[in-house]
């Protein structure tokens, strides 16, 4: 595979396992000769991520609930590797309540969790990162259909889905006089442990499935992919886009 990627240094966050479609970015990146360097949210997570990722890979903490955390992260991340190339926000939490029942039967708590690490985790994190970006760096963060569509059980998520996606293009915008471009990518559903927070998330993904033309579901290393690409300096054309990867769900 060519190095589309070589003396690039990419920041990933939201990798929880190898299942994570973070994980799959990672991936990806690392194939096309990126440097990446992990975020993880706390001990726990990093004790995880410590048994997948390479021996010489940085790790930083990173709490996306705290400003002062997200700051000391990135200036961490300025020490241990200088300016980088890249990130790929992959950051996504609503209380399982609710995402169940009604959307009217919401607390007023609970919107205001999802919303504020769903979505404004993103604008904080672009904050503190870009004093280290460098020129011609890529922004990309992960949505999902329910951002356009009810998909059921998804509730207080697919709000936050459709602020993240309003939020790539408000952000494209103030970004690209400073030559950084903003990008989402609509990722199919895939069998995560965000997804499996949804009530009857085997159906979903079984429905999805279903809809895609070659019955086939899109997986974390194709999704990965995309990320690498709008990573790469191929993408320097694609700018507070939504990109679908989901094997064509979103047609039917």
């Amino acid at each position: 595979m060519a190095n589309l990627l070589e003396r690039k240094t990419i920041v990933v966050m939201g990798v929880i396992n190898k299942r994570s479609i973070a994980w799959g970015c990672a991936d990806a990146l690392k194939k096309n000769g990126a440097r990446v360097v992990f975020t993880y949210q706390n001990e726990r997570v990093k004790n995880q991520l410590l048994k997948i990722v390479d021996a010489d890979d940085v790790l930083v903490e990173c709490d996306v609930s705290k400003d002062e955390n997200i700051e000391a992260a990135f200036s961490e991340i300025h020490s241990n590797v200088g300016n980088f190339d890249g990130l790929v926000h992959s950051i996504a939490f609503a209380n399982k309540e609710e995402l169940e029942g009604k959307i009217a039967e919401s607390s007023r708590e609970g919107y205001a969790m999802a919303q504020d690490i769903s979505v404004f985790s993103l604008l904080a994190v672009v904050k503190y990162a870009l004093p280290y970006l460098n020129k011609n760096s890529s922004i990309a963060t992960m949505t999902y259909i329910g951002s356009e569509r009810a998909v059921p059980n998804y509730n207080v998520m697919g709000l936050a889905k459709a602020s993240l996606e309003a939020a790539v293009r408000y952000l494209a915008v103030d970004l690209a006089e400073q030559s950084i471009r903003v990008n989402g990518i609509s990722a199919g559903a895939v069998k995560t442990l965000a997804v499996t927070g949804v009530k009857d998330y085997d159906k979903l993904l079984k429905i999805s499935e279903e809809r895609t033309p070659d019955g086939r579901s899109v997986d974390i290393f194709e999704i990965g992919n995309v990320a690498a690409f709008l990573m790469s300096d191929l993408s320097t054309g694609v700018v507070g886009d939504i990109i679908y990867v989901d094997k064509g769900v979103h047609l039917t």
